[in-house]
This record gives C-alpha cells, sequence and structure tokens, in this order.
C-alpha cells in the first residue's frame, strides 16, 4: 500500500523487484519456511544497488533515493523474524508514505495516504500486543481510533507550531525536472506542444470585475535573438532600468497564484506597474523571481491594461538588438521587408501592410503545421501558411526587422477561463501565447498580435474555438463533455482552496489567521504558550473521555452480585482480587456451613448467567430476589 503511489514515479523493475521480494516473504511466513541466509542477500543487495545507479546514473537525488529506499525495505522483510526486526519495516514503510509527498501533494494524493497510514498502524498494534494474534477488524479499529485521538493534536500542531520562512530542507534537482511551463527560447512547434498540456500555469484573483479576454495578456519571456531558426532572450545589461511606461488608466489589482515551473519569471497582465517583493522588472518588463520559482508562489499584482511603453527614441544598444537577424537565410523575407521599407512612409504604416498580408492571404491557424526547412520563415510566409502562433509573431518579427522597424517577441498566456466556482481566473498551459512588439516613433512599443489577425477568435473566444474540427486539444480544454469540464472546474476549486489553506499555510498567513482570532499582532513567544496551552487541554480532554468510557458499566446482575459481596463484606468476609465467584463462594461457605446451601446457589446462579449465553430476565429477577433474601 506505501509502494502503490511511487510505483509510478520507480524505474519498473524497481516496483518489480519490491513485489516478488515481498511475495517471496509472505509464501515464507505463510508456509513456515526459513528465511534466505545472508549470503544470498548480500549479492541481491549489491545486485539492486549497481541495478539503481545503472538507472538513474546516481545513488543521489529524489528519484535514486527513492527507488533505493523501496529496495532496501523489501529486502529488510527478508531477514525480518524478531518483532524489533518487524518494528523496523513498519517505521520505513511510514517513511516512504512521507517520501509520496515528495511527488504529489494533492488532496488525492493525501486522502490515498491515509489508507497505507492506518493499515500500517494496524500492524504495529499487532506486533506489539501481548496476547498474540488479534483480529484483522480490532486491529484497524484500534489503529483508527488511536490516529484519530491523535487527530487534534496533529490540527493544533498544523496551526500554531512556528513556520518557518522557506522550505525546511532543500530538494535535488530532479524534483523539479517534470514541471512543465514557457522556456526562454522559441522553436516553430514549442508552444503547439505546450498547448497540449493540461496542466496549470497559474490562477488569478481579481479585486474588481475580470478584463476582458483581449485584454488577457500574461506577460513572460521577452524574446530578442534570431538565429534562423530559434528565438532566445536577448543579453541586455541587468543593470538597465526598466522601460519608461506612460499609464493610460483602467489599472486593475489582483492576486496570482503561479504553479511551479522551475523558470525565475512570473506573470502578471501587461503592462505590471510595480514588481512584488519575491522579483524585479527587467529593461523590457520581464518579471524575474531572484530564484527559479520550484514552489507554488502567491503573489499580489497591479497592472496598467493601457498604456505608453518607452516613447523616446530607443538608445542604440536597444535598436541594434532590435533589429538583428542572422546573416543570411530567408531571402525572400528580407526582399519583401527592404520593399515595404521603400514603398512606406512610416512604421505604422508597415505594420498594417504585415497584418493586411495575414488576413487577406490563405494562412491557416493549426496545431498540425508542417515541418519547416533551413528558411523556415520564407516557407512559413510563402509556401505552407499553417501554422501556430509562435510561426506569426515570430515570421512578423522577422518581416519588421527587415524593413527596419524594431521589433520583439513576447511570450507569455493570453486569455483564461473564469471558473465560478471560486471565482478566480484559471490559466492552462492550453493559453500559452507568442505575440510581437514593435517600436514606434511618438508611440513607443506598441503590442501587436499577428495571431488574431488570421483568427480573432482565439483572442476573444480562447484556443479551442479558434482551431478547426479534429485538432489534437487536451480533453478538458473541449467542449464535447460540459458536465465534465463542470466537474473539472469544482474540483479545481476545492484543489485551490487546498493548496491556499493547506499546502500554502505559511508564516505570513500563521502570523494573519492569528491576529485576526486574538484582534493584535501575536509574537512568536505568544505562539509557543497558545501551542503548549492548546495540546496540553487536548491530551486532557482525551484522557478524560477515555477515562470516562473505561469506566465500569454495571449491568442489573452484576449489581446484585456486587450487593451479595457488600453484605459479606460488612460480615467481615471480603473476596480477593484473584478469587473468583465459585472459588468465593466456597471459601465463604466453608466458614458458614449453615448458608452453605444457599451462597453455593447464588454464586453458582451468577456465574451460569454471567459467562454463559443469554440470560433471560425472569431468571435474572429471580437471581436478585434469591440475594435480597440473603442475610450474613
Amino acid at each position: 500500500l506505501a509502494l502503490a503511489p511511487l510505483a509510478q514515479h520507480l524505474s519498473p523493475w524497481v516496483t518489480a523487484l519490491a513485489a516478488v521480494l515481498g511475495l517471496w516473504r509472505y509464501r515464507i511466513g505463510s508456509q513456515n519456511d526459513p528465511l534466505p541466509r545472508r549470503r544470498l542477500l548480500l549479492p541481491l543487495t549489491l545486485m539492486g544497488v549497481a541495478g539503481i545507479l545503472v538507472t538513474y546514473h546516481t545513488l543521489f537525488g529524489r528519484d535514486s533515493s527513492v527507488a533505493l529506499l523501496v529496495l532496501m525495505v523489501a529486502l529488510k522483510l527478508l531477514e525480518s523474524s524478531s518483532r524489533r526486526d518487524l518494528t523496523v519495516v513498519v517505521f520505513l514503510a511510514y517513511f516512504l508514505v512521507v517520501n509520496s509527498f515528495l511527488f504529489s501533494q494533492s488532496i488525492l494524493a493525501g486522502a490515498y495516504l491515509l489508507l497505507p497510514t492506518i493499515v500500517l498502524t494496524a500492524a504495529l498494534v499487532g506486533i506489539h500486543h501481548p496476547n498474540g494474534a488479534l483480529p484483522a477488524r480490532h486491529k484497524l479499529r484500534l489503529a483508527a481510533l488511536m490516529l484519530g485521538q491523535a487527530t487534534p493534536v496533529m490540527l493544533i500542531l498544523f496551526l500554531l507550531f512556528p513556520r518557518m520562512p522557506g522550505p525546511l530542507w532543500g530538494l535535488p534537482k530532479d524534483a523539479y525536472s517534470g514541471m512543465v511551463g514557457l522556456s526562454d527560447h522559441m522553436t516553430p512547434g514549442s508552444i503547439s506542444q505546450l498547448i497540449l498540456s493540461d496542466a496549470i500555469a497559474l490562477r488569478a484573483e481579481f479585486d474588481q470585475a475580470i478584463p476582458s479576454p483581449s485584454q488577457l495578456y500574461w506577460r513572460g519571456p521577452v524574446l530578442w535573438h534570431f538565429d534562423g531558426r530559434s528565438w532566445t532572450a536577448g543579453n541586455l545589461p541587468a543593470s538597465l532600468p526598466p522601460e519608461a511606461v506612460e499609464a493610460r488608466g483602467d489599472r486593475v489589482s489582483y492576486t496570482v497564484t503561479l504553479e511551479p515551473h522551475n523558470k525565475r519569471w512570473l506573470f502578471m497582465l501587461e503592462l505590471p506597474v510595480a514588481a512584488p517583493p519575491e522579483a524585479v522588472l527587467s529593461h523590457d518588463f520581464q518579471l524575474l523571481a531572484h530564484e527559479p520559482v520550484r514552489r507554488r508562489l502567491r503573489y499580489a499584482a497591479s497592472s496598467d491594461l493601457r498604456y505608453r511603453l518607452q516613447a523616446e527614441e530607443l538608445d542604440a544598444p536597444t535598436r541594434r538588438l532590435a533589429l538583428q537577424l542572422p546573416d543570411g537565410g530567408n531571402p525572400r523575407t528580407r526582399l519583401l521587408g527592404e520593399q515595404w521599407a521603400a514603398s512606406e512612409a512610416n512604421g505604422q504604416a508597415i505594420v498594417l501592410r504585415a497584418l493586411t498580408m495575414f488576413r487577406e492571404q490563405p494562412f491557416v491557424y493549426t496545431l498540425r503545421p508542417p515541418l519547416l526547412g533551413a528558411d523556415s520563415v520564407d516557407e512559413f510566409l510563402f509556401s505552407s501558411r499553417r501554422g501556430f502562433c509562435e510561426h506569426y509573431a515570430g515570421s512578423f518579427v522577422f518581416l519588421m526587422r527587415s524593413a527596419g522597424v524594431p521589433a520583439r517577441v513576447v511570450t507569455g498566456y493570453q486569455g483564461g477561463e473564469l471558473n465560478p466556482a471560486g471565482n478566480y481566473l484559471l490559466v492552462r498551459q492550453t493559453e500559452a501565447h507568442a505575440w510581437a512588439e514593435v517600436w514606434l516613433q511618438e508611440r513607443g512599443w506598441v503590442r501587436v498580435d499577428p495571431t488574431a489577425a488570421v483568427s480573432p477568435r482565439r483572442v476573444e473566444a480562447g484556443v479551442a474555438a479558434a482551431l478547426p474540427a479534429g485538432e489534437p486539444l487536451p480533453l478538458l480544454s473541449r467542449g464535447d463533455f460540459p458536465w465534465l469540464h463542470k466537474l473539472y472546474l469544482n474540483w479545481d476549486a476545492l484543489n485551490n482552496g487546498w493548496n491556499q489553506w493547506v499546502l500554502g499555510y505559511n508564516e505570513k498567513k500563521q502570523l494573519e489567521l492569528l491576529s485576526r482570532l486574538t484582534g493584535s499582532a501575536v509574537s512568536w513567544q505568544e505562539m509557543a504558550i497558545w501551542l503548549m496551552a492548546s495540546v496540553a487541554a487536548i491530551i486532557l480532554a482525551i484522557s478524560w473521555l477515555m477515562l470516562r468510557g473505561n469506566r465500569r458499566r454495571v449491568d442489573a446482575l452484576q449489581a446484585a452480585y456486587l450487593q451479595f459481596e457488600r453484605k459479606l463484606a460488612r460480615a467481615g468476609v471480603q473476596r480477593q482480587p484473584y478469587e473468583g465467584p465459585l472459588d468465593f463462594g466456597r471459601r465463604v461457605a466453608a466458614q458458614w456451613p449453615a448458608q452453605a446451601a444457599l451462597i453455593h446457589a447464588i454464586t453458582r446462579t451468577y456465574a451460569r448467567l454471567r459467562y454463559g449465553k443469554d440470560a433471560p430476565t425472569r431468571q435474572i429477577e429471580a437471581f436478585i430476589q434469591q440475594v435480597k433474601r440473603f442475610r450474613p
């Protein structure tokens, strides 16, 4: 049970070997066979370690360490015979349960891991019970009862135990290898591959009405350099301040919950007003965190939806970078750009010329573009005319630079879906997008989305509405199953609450919660006092309930017999703790021969009614009358 959630993350041979070793140990126990000798276990161990080293190329790291732990637990079973050995196996299995959270911390993962925790606790009860084997139902009930008694203490520790800023320990690099998100380079097909993922990119809660779809441009990496195939970030000096911006209204405030993606960039709507404490704004208004985002990050944001960006002259280094093109390649596109530069009066006219071309010629917005050769821009613009947003943004910027108009590619996300169950905007990897910015005299950097010229529905209604029928979209992005989509949105709202209040319960939220409860700021010393007092109160309450529940329940039959004992005690004959009713009756009858018959009758009747099958009510009433007639 503890191994099951780890199996999908391990190499198949590790899971298979652990299962075989477990079944072998089960057969040994059921058949009373001898345990294998160490001369067999030692080669098995060395072979297992060697196999992990060959598979993972290291013994250090999340995946290799968990695989090694699984293998060692399975091998430990084959040498376990004493109570101490079995206890070690159970506690190692507890550690396996904890290791599952290195791969997933979702509600489903947490709910499932309750099962192996209860069963392992039941196994521990069975190992240490002094009276030998117990029924499985009794062990499970006792384990669930003990864990239930521990739950209030766990909740108090969760709420009040001082939270440390940052993680308690660092994770190895391979713990972040499976994260998805935008990259700092763009090639034909890179974003269209990302579109196929339904993974969550971010969630945004707005303080006011959510902006219109055409305003939902989540700015990410800005790409300046083109090598003939790929667009990558430029080499702008880190010391350059953000470009000058003039706000023109429509400021919105919101809170972003960003999923980890193992890169530095954060996302805000264009154009960020200021960087949150966790990040800085680069010269080209990229929002960069101080370190890669490897855990869920929540930050307050504010953006100007209407703005003018750097209307003054471009400095020479930025202009050179915004006009950079490789030395050769794509001759037809270069020639077209030069012709436009010669025939048009200004940059704005060139931009309109390019958008008209995209709008009027038979370009197709698709996730299935053909492969492109060395002159990829020429082939796209003049031959295939089928592509996704990266094709349109990249070729548009190439055209602009060929015509002498400074331009750059911006990547990020466009759009999002309102989740009515939680009243927040849900942005998935499906919304990944690329657009362009051109620098125009007296207007500065202006956003231009050439994809919108080809497929306006991409911006207004989303990816699913813009693509032709039959495109390989993720299931949740289609409109085929509205009931499934509604169920997913409700589940995501539940997950969002789990992320915010359980996984995201950090030192800041802890202090805010306690301050709201007390009405004033709470110090660490006061929190420690509250913690100790609360845990002590819960332990006392549980102890009182347990002791109260252990009081002897006296029924009418036993009450009558206790009355019989009290009569004898007043006469000077006290029952000893080790005496059962029959032995006690024989001793009393020997002291009082005259009443021996009645004493034997009372004690034998009580033993028969108490330890036999269900006694009829009339016999119990007769016994009670018999005790009342007795006079020592």
